[in-house]
């Protein structure tokens, strides 16, 4: 039977993997990349104005607006939401008809 490790040796361990990451010598065990994504172009397929995209989806127009003149990128949860709304319009529609 394998050798359980108590929770201070997992902990051990993840610090001594981590601080090799950092040094280079381990590779993590995945890098999370995030996908391109073209905001102008999920907001134009709406139809709606900067302004319109931002109040009905729940960003601020300076982000829209700073994420399409590549200014800023969209972070992971704001990037979720773009790509559903271009990829599920309708579900993204019939979960904000109740907020």
């Amino acid at each position: 039977m394998a050798e359980q490790m108590n929770i201070a040796d997992e902990l051990l361990t993840s610090m001594e993997q981590a601080v090799g990451i950092a040094e280079g010598t381990v590779k993590p065990g995945r890098i999370w990349t995030p996908p391109e994504i073209n905001v102008a172009d999920i907001r134009k397929r709406t139809g709606l104005s900067q302004v319109r995209f931002a109040a009905r989806y729940g960003f601020s127009a300076a982000a829209v607006r700073d994420w399409e003149q590549k200014r800023r990128t969209p972070e992971k949860a704001a990037r979720t939401l773009l790509m559903l709304i271009d990829k599920e319009p309708q579900a993204v529609e019939r979960v904000l008809v109740g907020v």
